[in-house]
């Protein structure tokens, strides 16, 4: 499924007050100093996915509450937490409308409940939307007859009570290929991944499994790798010839299983006459091959959030993983990077990056589009050639660093 976010919106969610964010590409990278809200912002992924796979109440809590969630000097008895994101599927089409997917979020006498609900989006130019659920505190309805959408055709609702104030219609309506839109977004929350890879996570031996995708932090990097080893050898192929020209001395990687039914992972090394397993392999050498897994992998999710992948990294790779990160964007799935590192940020287009600032007299942040940063002046200099991070070291970037 190939769907597109092109704007969020976020209101009394931790540091953002009243976040708009606009033009999102197929590859965002997302830069601000420590504290600027940038894993906050990435936050809301995690948030919104533990609304739909358990419930409000328990994605709150796990935040530390309604009152530590919402934004600071914010009535939680008063104010909302909201969340809007704006997407195409382009499943439908080139011309697939924009959809608006609108959460809205209360607390009341210790209690969490979902104040607002709408997916939606507008028929032609000025006709009026079509709401594909619209539900408030656990009472609504849905579109009955998507398949006869046109500008001209009236809609026809059917109610759907849900069990409780705290669960998402998506959750449950989503299930229904009838209600088709409501799936697509569904499908959209359940896939995406929040990745933040861990060296020792990844160094661990695993069961024997058939994982297919990569987790958050990597811990079944050796399960992944057997079942791309098996059942897609090309691309197997494809990332141990990337493994080669980016690591010296890698010649191979092998799949082994030892006698406990436990899955290894053995690096060649050409100045060695035997391999090693990945728990004695370089930080850096794990973290390649775990970028070059999660971006091969053979169904990319619709969205892919990576923290900080520098990491580890040597500086002079950092290109050929910003064009890794592109290629996987333009195949399937939207790409949201953070980084601290001029040498990505000179690697990326312009329309591509993303400054996130925080105004230190009001303790909320915003994201800003470098193209549209201090009036343009930021676009004007790379037009003529002046690379983002070298700007970014000068401090064109004004307010962004500390």
């Amino acid at each position: 499924m190939k769907t597109q976010i092109e704007q969020i919106k976020v209101k009394n969610f931790r540091l953002y007050r009243d976040l708009h964010i606009t033009d999102l590409q197929r590859l965002n990278v997302f830069l601000g100093a420590n504290g600027s809200g940038k894993t906050t912002f990435f936050k809301v992924f995690n948030f919104l996915s533990t609304c739909l796979k358990d419930n409000v109440t328990v994605a709150v809590n796990r935040e530390g509450g309604f009152k530590e969630l919402i934004t600071r000097n914010s009535d939680p008895e008063k104010n909302f937490i909201e969340f809007e994101i704006k997407f195409r599927n382009f499943e439908q089409g080139e011309k697939s409308p924009l959809v608006t997917y609108h959460l809205k979020i209360g607390f009341n006498h210790g209690k969490v409940f979902i104040d607002k609900e709408v997916l939606k989006y507008r028929r032609g130019q000025r006709g009026k939307p079509w709401h594909f659920l619209d539900y408030s505190k656990g009472i609504g309805s849905a579109i009955k007859n998507e398949q006869d959408y046109d500008p001209k055709s009236k809609e026809i609702r059917e109610d759907q009570p849900l069990g409780a104030e705290d669960i998402l219609a998506l959750k449950g309506l989503g299930q229904f290929e009838r209600y088709k839109t409501i799936k697509s977004f569904r499908t959209l929350l359940e896939q995406w991944l929040v990745s933040n890879l861990q060296n020792e996570e990844m160094r661990k031996i695993g069961d024997v499994g058939a994982d297919q995708q990569l987790s958050m932090s990597g811990n079944n990097l050796a399960q992944v790798a057997s079942f791309i080893h098996e059942y897609h050898p090309d691309i197997f192929q494809t990332i141990l010839t990337k493994m080669k020209q980016r690591v010296p001395g890698i010649d191979k990687v092998d799949i082994a299983i030892n006698e406990a039914g436990q899955i290894l992972l053995k690096f060649g090394d050409n100045s060695f006459t035997a391999p090693f397993i990945s728990k004695y392999t370089s930080d850096g050498t794990i973290k390649m091959f775990a970028y070059l897994v999660l971006l091969h992998d053979p169904t990319p999710r619709p969205l892919l959030c990576i923290e900080e992948p520098e990491n580890y990294l040597y500086p002079t790779l950092l290109r050929e993983l910003a064009a890794e990160l592109r290629e996987y964007a333009v195949r399937g799935g939207q790409v949201f990077v953070s980084t601290h590192s001029p040498d990505f940020v000179d690697a990326l287009q312009i329309e591509e990056l993303f400054l996130v600032k925080k105004e230190q007299n009001q303790g909320c942040s915003h994201i800003f589009s470098a193209k549209k940063y201090d009036d343009g002046q930021i676009s004007e200099l790379y037009d003529n050639g002046c690379e983002l991070g070298w700007l970014w070291q000068h401090d064109y970037f004004k307010g962004i660093n500390p």
